[in-house]
Parts: structure tokens; C-alpha cells; sequence
């Protein structure tokens, strides 16, 4: 531990599993207080007492007005004050562009793209009437490279990258708001799509320069960074933690 975060208040959205916590164990590891977010309230108690040190769980749908709030109320409530926001929660759809549903879009824009707005929008209000804060947005590779049968979230994921540009130049200097852009990650969503067959493990850990998916704790680093002093210039960019798959080039159609 060395403190980058000591003392801060961070709440993060859909952070009971995945980068979500991987990114609450790094802070909890650096000295944040700590808000856990699951949609269901029990979830995030549970992740919570698991995670220890000064955090809490807050039961809240990012996704609707009523639960950005309540999220950022709990980290006040609890602590007094919010000085970092992650916006991690997100979904994805993976299949032929003409066999997705509206459904099917409005789920991955509502929880990708909506969200992001909700809980920025609550979490800029707190800090820019308490001295300011840090937002922290969650991206993807995929916001730069078009991967096909993924329109519905690459274009959610697009749009994070523009707006995280937007609320920078909107908020600044008080709030700074960046974004995290990972590649490939070992996370029970990757799993699920795997054991679909929408994608192959090996063939991505086969073009990616690094040689395998990343682990979610090689992607905290990046949010630990952005959330701290060493940051104190930075805003308004989006950090690629990718494996140098960016830097290889074309597409190969996983």
C-alpha cells in the first residue's frame, strides 16, 4: 500500500464482481473509503464485509434517475463527502446486427451509455459543490476499432469516450473526468460468451501482443492512477489498457 488514495471517498457502479472489483480492492489497497454498488442490496453488503476496511455496500439501478442518486447519497451519508465516481456498470450483446432486437439495444445504451450520464451527472453536482473530485469512466478497446456483431456496444462504448471529453471541458478545473479503455478481460461476462461461442479465448490471447486476456486487477492500476495526485493534469482522455492489441492492427474477426 502506498497511500495514493488515503483518506478518499470512491464509489463505484457494478462493483460486486469483474474490473468492477478488481478497481474496489486497488483503491480500498491505496486508502479510499469505499461505496460497493449491486443492483441488488444484499450483493453489495455481502461484497462489502468481504472487501472490509472502511467499506460499504449501497443497492441502487444506476440505470434510472432514483438510483445515480442514491448512490451518491449513500457515499455522503456514510462518509460525508464523494470524492472519487467510477462508472464501470455495463452489459454487452454480442450476435448479427440484423438479429438484435430493440431490446437488445436499449438494454446495452440504457446501461452503458445512460448510466454513465445519471451517475456523472449526480456525482459532478456533490463535487462541485464540495471543492471537486475525480470521475473515472469505463470504455473499451472496442470504442476504436469496429468489431463487428457488437454495434450495440461499441457504439455505447464510443459514446462514453465523447462524453467523458464533454464533462471534462463542462466541469473542469474542479472535476477532472477521464476514461479506461480495456481490451479483453477475464471476467464472468468474457465467460458467458465464451461458453456461447461468441468468442474464442485462444484466438484473442493469439492476437493480442501481450499474448493472453488481461486479469482484472491489470486493469485497476489504470483507475488507481487516475484517481490520484499523479493525475492532477489529466483530464478529459481516455487511457487504452489493451495488451497492445490497438497497436497490431486490423481486425481478425473474433
Amino acid at each position: 500500500m502506498s497511500g495514493r488514495l488515503e483518506g478518499k471517498v470512491a464509489a463505484i457502479s457494478g462493483s460486486s464482481r469483474g474490473i468492477g472489483l478488481a478497481v474496489a480492492r486497488a483503491f480500498l489497497a491505496e486508502g479510499a473509503k469505499l461505496v460497493v454498488n449491486s443492483r441488488e442490496g444484499g450483493v453489495a453488503d455481502r461484497v462489502a464485509r468481504e472487501l472490509g476496511g472502511e467499506s460499504i455496500g449501497v443497492g441502487a439501478d444506476v440505470t434510472s434517475e432514483a438510483g445515480a442518486a442514491a448512490l451518491v447519497e449513500g457515499a455522503v451519508k456514510a462518509f460525508g463527502r464523494l470524492d472519487v465516481f467510477v462508472n464501470n456498470a455495463g452489459t454487452v450483446h454480442a450476435g448479427p446486427t440484423l438479429d438484435m432486437s430493440l431490446s437488445d439495444w436499449d438494454r446495452v445504451i440504457k446501461l452503458n451509455m445512460t448510466a454513465v450520464f445519471l451517475c456523472s451527472r449526480e456525482a459532478a453536482r456533490t463535487m462541485l459543490g464540495s471543492g471537486g473530485g475525480v470521475i473515472i469512466n469505463t470504455a473499451s478497446v472496442q470504442a476504436f476499432a469496429p468489431f463487428p456483431r457488437r454495434l450495440a456496444y461499441g457504439s455505447s462504448k464510443a459514446a462514453v469516450v465523447m462524453m467523458t471529453r464533454i464533462m471534462a471541458s463542462e466541469w473542469a478545473p474542479a472535476v477532472r473526468v477521464n476514461a479506461v479503455a480495456p481490451g479483453y478481460v477475464r471476467t464472468e461476462m468474457t465467460a458467458r460468451l465464451e461458453a456461447e461461442g461468441r468468442i474464442d479465448s485462444k484466438a484473442i490471447a493469439g492476437r493480442t501482443p501481450q499474448g493472453k486476456m488481461a486479469d482484472p486487477d491489470e486493469i485497476a492500476g489504470a483507475y488507481v492512477y487516475l484517481a490520484s495526485k499523479e493525475a492532477s493534469f489529466v483530464t478529459g482522455e481516455t487511457l487504452v489498457v489493451d495488451g497492445g492489441w490497438l497497436a497490431f492492427g486490423a481486425f481478425p474477426g473474433i
